[in-house]
């Protein structure tokens, strides 16, 4: 049973980084897509960025050209980073699991890790 755990959220002032990390234990995913997502309070889910079992990676275009994805297939993690946070961008992040390609039915989501931007 593959397990998902993010980590790396926080409280940063506007203009500030954080760098998202996905891990998975139980087994390896090295041929699904990963997909992070965000809900804010009162909001619905939301995909923010997919990254294929072979990299290519794909934005909403709330985060697109600021949003980078990546995953490192030794270490079973997938990574956000989230340079230039402002006050929209607030919300828990989860990371998920697609069964194959991105788009395609969830495997297993994670618990989420809570990204939060006050000056």
């Amino acid at each position: 049973q593959v397990q998902l755990v993010e980590s790396g959220g926080g409280l940063v002032q506007p203009g500030g980084s954080l760098r998202l990390s996905c891990a998975a234990s139980g087994s390896r995913l090295v041929d699904n897509a990963i997909g992070w997502f965000r809900q804010a309070p009162g909001k619905e889910r939301e995909g923010i960025a997919c990254i294929t079992s072979d990299g290519n990676a794909d934005y909403a275009d709330s985060v697109k050209g600021r949003f980078t994805i990546s995953r490192d297939n030794a270490t079973n993690t997938v990574y956000l980073q989230t340079p230039s946070l402002k006050h929209g961008d607030p919300a828990v992040y989860y990371c998920a699991a697609f069964f194959s390609k991105c788009g395609s039915g969830y495997r297993t989501w994670g618990r989420g890790t809570q990204v939060t931007v006050s000056s």
